[in-house]
């Protein structure tokens, strides 16, 4: 009877503790659906930020203001064409776009600089005027080229263009892609690449946009990687893998143990859900990634 008794005591403990635990915050990786109608309380230690691509069927009015609605400060890879939308709204284009030839054309052929030396020599000035600070760029595909090749292409582009950066106070991020599975022949594929590249032009001015899904399929040690190299990283990426889809419990990556870390090194900028919601209800499945790396 003892026995009894202490398990029935135990399971009425267990529910009055969920009940007064889970109203609260819900700190489970729940289903996007169950937070539909969820009024976040976040804690603040992230910027959270939102890739627009990924929403894309979503008008750009409507994304801006459910972003707000949920604590979502940023809207990346938004154009000059979109930033008075943003600014409506109270948004930043924590990650602005538009230089760039494409992901498979950049910095590290020589035959593309003049047209890249001319597309961010004017568009530089264009972020800063709208008062901001990041502009992605693009290291470009390999096409039989050596990494001394790449990083030397790179760092003769680049060093024409830091010192418009350092003038107009904007910094050019070069992002980090797999080239395992979504972009095959992409040179910058390892965080070594372009630490040694950030390295060479040792400017304040170039950074690296670590993409956590693209890293963990080309090179995995994440947390890791984070801590030890993080002085180059102006901005983060997020989405699950594989599928690069929702970052829930269906996937391989401890997102919020990954956020701890990222908090940990000091870092004040944004990270930017870069997933492609496979949820009918896709607003809800950004609710979800908000608050799983809201630590």
């Amino acid at each position: 009877m003892d026995n009894i008794s202490r398990r029935i005591a135990l399971k009425g403990i267990l529910a009055g503790t969920v009940a007064i635990v889970i109203p609260e915050r819900i700190t489970t990786l729940a289903e996007p659906k169950s937070l539909a109608n969820l009024n976040l309380r976040l804690i603040g230690n992230i910027n959270h930020s939102v890739a627009r691509w990924c929403f894309s069927d979503i008008d750009i009015d409507t994304l801006c203001l459910e972003a707000k609605k949920i604590g979502i400060s940023g809207i990346d890879l938004v154009g000059p064409q979109d930033w008075p939308v943003l600014k409506k709204y109270n948004l930043i284009s924590s990650m602005c776009n538009g230089a760039e030839i494409n992901l498979v054309d950049g910095f590290n052929d020589l035959k593309f600089h003049d047209i890249l030396i001319k597309n961010y020599s004017e568009m530089i000035p264009l972020v800063a005027k709208a008062g901001y600070k990041n502009l992605i760029c693009f290291s470009g595909n390999r096409r039989g080229k050596t990494d001394e090749e790449g990083w030397n292409n790179c760092f003769i582009g680049l060093q024409k263009l830091l010192p418009i950066a350092k003038k107009y106070n904007v910094v050019l991020v070069m992002e980090l892609l797999n080239s395992k599975v979504d972009h095959k022949d992409y040179h910058c594929d390892k965080t070594s690449w372009g630490v040694a590249l950030a390295k060479r032009l040792n400017s304040e001015n170039f950074k690296l946009l670590y993409d956590i899904y693209h890293m963990q399929i080309d090179e995995g040690d994440v947390i890791r990687t984070i801590r030890e190299n993080h002085q180059y990283i102006a901005h983060y990426h997020t989405a699950g893998v594989p599928g690069r889809n929702e970052i829930d419990e269906l996937q391989e990556l401890n997102y919020p143990a990954i956020m701890k870390e990222i908090i940990k090194t000091g870092y004040k900028g944004f990270v930017a859900q870069e997933f492609i919601p496979k949820n009918n209800d896709k607003l809800a499945s950004l609710k979800n990634a908000i608050l799983i790396c809201d630590v």
